[in-house]
């Protein structure tokens, strides 16, 4: 959707998060707010490395569109992630990059690992104007680029993340970070 144009700006929205300025616009600022979502599975013992995929939950709550429109973008925050990126600028053919970078594994307590190829998401967003915007993938252990975002443009839609559950793992709880950016030149 289209953004109207001043400042340079970028905002970068994940699960749940809020606006830094309080005026429902982009006039965010450099920085961090709202807390690190996140996403996990339990296995069935019965289910262990069947080769089914496990939807994941989410600890995110947030389901209606910081962008100040309204949309209930993600209508299940309990197993989605909303993910937006806005880029505003005066002028200039520049755009922003949204990538997300990954580990190579998700590991235990024991250093047991799962690779984070294992780890997937799909993309929806019933309740936006502009679905869809941000790519499907799988978890690669490094950079992976997002979406291109034009000069005063706003993208986000749901992402339902999955378990690959391809072999049999040690038990445990298995942790990993994921880090979304955007960055413009």
């Amino acid at each position: 959707m289209s953004i109207t144009s001043g400042s340079r700006r970028l905002f970068l929205h994940v699960g749940n998060g809020a606006l830094s300025g309080s005026s429902g616009t982009l006039n965010g600022t450099t920085g961090r707010s709202g807390p690190v979502n996140l996403v996990a599975v339990t296995v069935p013992a019965a289910q262990l490395g069947n080769g089914t995929p496990l939807a994941m939950t989410s600890d995110s709550t947030q389901n209606i569109s910081l962008y100040g429109d309204g949309n209930n973008t993600c209508p299940t925050p309990a197993s989605q992630v909303m993910v937006g990126a806005g880029y505003r600028r005066n002028s200039g053919a520049a755009n922003a990059n949204l990538t997300v970078s990954s580990p190579a594994n998700l590991t235990n307590a024991n250093g047991d690992t799962i690779p984070i190829g294992q780890i997937s998401w799909t993309v929806a967003a019933p309740g936006s104007g502009v679905p869809n915007v941000i790519a499907p993938g799988t978890f690669n252990g490094g950079i992976q680029n997002l979406a291109t975002v034009p000069g005063n443009t706003y993208l986000e839609n749901c992402h339902t993340f999955f378990y690959a559950n391809s072999d049999v793992r040690a038990a445990g709880t298995y942790n990993g970070r994921v880090t979304y950016t955007l960055a413009s030149p």
